[in-house]
């Protein structure tokens, strides 16, 4: 990170602003793969309100790595899709994704719950 006045925010401070959250890395993984409703996108992300669904779904658009698209028919129909900022940040996330492939079981196993243990012994003063 730069100590310069006009450098303030490093880049991975800046990804982290867009992508950072719940359901944001899960948004553009979605919308990776073509441009989706929102109906759609709220069935693939099995657990997600329609609320928060909403709220990211802006803030990515806020943030110009998606676009939302309304077409003129009845009733209306709004797609969502990645911009080509978008894009380019998808295809920085890819590398993280494979991470989590190749690490999957490495990661299952160290995030199992360990057996009880027994509290510490008490000390007399």
């Amino acid at each position: 990170m730069s100590s310069d006045a006009d450098h303030d925010v490093c880049g991975m401070s800046l990804a982290i602003d867009v992508v950072g959250g719940k359901w944001k890395l899960h948004l553009m993984w979605v919308l990776g793969a073509g441009p989706q409703r929102f109906g759609q996108i709220r069935r693939l992300l099995d657990g997600v309100s329609e609320k928060v669904l909403a709220e990211n779904l802006r803030h990515l658009e806020s943030t110009g790595v998606v676009h939302r698209e309304i077409f003129p028919e009845i009733p209306p129909r709004v797609e969502y899709s990645l911009t080509p900022l978008g894009e380019t940040l998808r295809l920085a996330l890819e590398p993280l994704e494979m991470w989590g492939d190749a690490n999957r079981e490495a990661l299952a196993t160290a995030s199992r719950p360990s057996a009880p243990q027994s509290p510490p012994a008490r000390v007399a003063l």
